[in-house]
């Protein structure tokens, strides 16, 4: 059974906690959906993927691109399009317009936005248009932060990140997203809204933790401090790659078990 946003707000009134990974592409949506992981972000963070070197060149194209390939391999996830930089900052009408987007065109059933859009995030709730919010460290806005900073330090910087997220809630945000937050701000913005928070890089006090699938499986040149690798892919397929040419060099492969017989 497809998970919806009220599926959420039943585990924060019950207290059960989920999971939410990234994905960018149709198999391992696949793959994500079938091992039961309930929301499937297609992040900016695919700018990593495609070699930038941070989010903010991601374009709306290549985000609805991957959102579309992960709606199809998707059966029972929330899908949830993450709005690049420059597709909601210029205006709320631009912002509808390109959050309408990820739901008309790639399929996604919600939008995740940065930064304390309280506009329009009621706008887009209004439309029908559920909205994960996202607060605390913010990725598009590291140049104006001097870098990839834990954000919230210091009781005036805590403060106004609690009120950002309470009143994203009452725009209509279905959840929000608590990034580069000291452990302790984020157990009590958790406490103090009533929508669920996902927390990455905001200590265990979060309904929820979302992890880059790349970091999970060890594909990542670097782990930040917050990321837990659960797989080692990169030497399993560098291993791979070489065993491979070894045998194409050597004439082992292919053998008769991998050839037509006449």
């Amino acid at each position: 059974m497809s998970v919806t946003i009220h599926d959420l707000a039943a585990w924060k009134a019950e207290g059960k906690r989920f999971a939410m990974l990234t994905a960018y592409d149709f198999p391992t949506a696949r793959i994500l959906d079938e091992a039961g992981i309930p929301l499937l972000l297609v992040g900016d963070s695919v700018a990593n993927v495609l070699g930038y070197e941070n989010t903010l060149p991601v374009t709306m194209q290549e985000m609805l691109h991957h959102t579309r390939a992960v709606t199809r391999g998707a059966r029972n996830a929330l899908v949830i399009g993450d709005m690049p930089f420059l597709s909601y900052q210029v205006s709320v009408e631009e912002g509808v317009r390109n959050a309408g987007r990820f739901l008309k065109e790639g399929g996604a059933q919600a939008v995740k936005i940065e930064g304390p859009q309280v506009e329009l995030t009621h706008r887009l709730t209004e439309l029908g248009i559920p909205v994960m919010a996202h607060v605390g460290l913010t990725p598009q806005a590291v140049h104006g932060m001097g870098g990839y900073r834990v954000q919230g330090r210091g009781d005036e910087a805590a403060r106004r990140i609690a009120e950002e997220a309470q009143a994203l809630e009452k725009a209509g945000a279905f959840s929000i997203v608590l990034e580069g937050l000291p452990s302790g701000l984020g157990a009590e913005i958790t406490s103090s809204v009533r929508i669920p928070t996902i927390g990455i890089g905001a200590g265990p006090g979060t309904d929820a933790q979302v992890l880059v699938l790349h970091d999970l499986l060890g594909l990542s040149d670097r782990l930040p401090r917050f990321a837990k690798a659960y797989a080692n892919l990169r030497t399993e397929i560098g291993d791979a790659a070489r065993a491979f040419a070894d045998d194409v060099s050597s004439g082992a492969f292919p053998d008769e078990e991998h050839s037509y017989p006449a």
